[in-house]
């Protein structure tokens, strides 16, 4: 593990990748043991959605929002082509997704993650087919989109390929670190 200080840059790969078609799976099965539900959120708090934001990204060094204003986060969320998925298990939340579709005929999976206590307990791959699937249960959805970073989990592009995503550019980034940051070895 490599630890970067508040106030260092880090050098980052961004890879966009995209799903044409809707997968030939069909929706998952619930992981044993799990207890809770996914829950859709009906017009939710900035607040809330910032609070999921920092407990998935912190590891990740997801700080991009941080610099969105309450209100413009607020209109977005407010959307009806915007909905934001969380999964409550145990009575707290254990990860969650948003999805995106004010793009038309693509539905952007904007945001996807657990949170640490969460990790390694088979509840990512069922979320994300569920988000998979989700995206693509809207009529007029002709492609699924999303983004991961060399900052993000290490299984996280190879996760996404497994899982029918093909990977369509990649942009190379510089992130000037708000807060301590240690990069988990894959």
């Amino acid at each position: 593990m490599t630890t970067y200080r508040a106030g260092e840059t880090v050098d980052y790969t961004v890879t966009y990748l995209e799903m044409a078609a809707r997968p030939g799976y069909d929706w998952p099965a619930t992981p044993a043991g799990m207890t809770g539900a996914l829950l859709r959120a009906e017009t939710p708090p900035v607040w809330y959605f910032r609070a999921l934001y920092d407990a998935v990204g912190r590891d990740y060094a997801w700080t991009d929002l941080h610099a969105s204003e309450d209100a413009e986060i607020a209109d977005w969320l407010a959307s009806p082509d915007v909905a934001l998925y969380t999964l409550i298990d145990h009575g707290w939340p254990q990860g969650f997704f948003l999805l995106d579709w004010r793009a038309g005929a693509t539905c952007d999976l904007a945001y996807f993650g657990l949170v640490p206590q969460a990790v390694g307990r088979g509840l990512g791959t069922w979320m994300l087919r569920t988000a998979i699937l989700t995206g693509w249960a809207r009529e007029g959805v002709s492609c699924l989109s999303v983004n991961t970073c060399t900052l993000d989990h290490p299984r996280a592009l190879i996760q996404y390929q497994k899982q029918g995503f093909t990977p369509v550019r990649q942009e190379a980034r510089k992130r000037l670190l708000s807060r301590d940051w240690t990069l988990a070895e894959s």
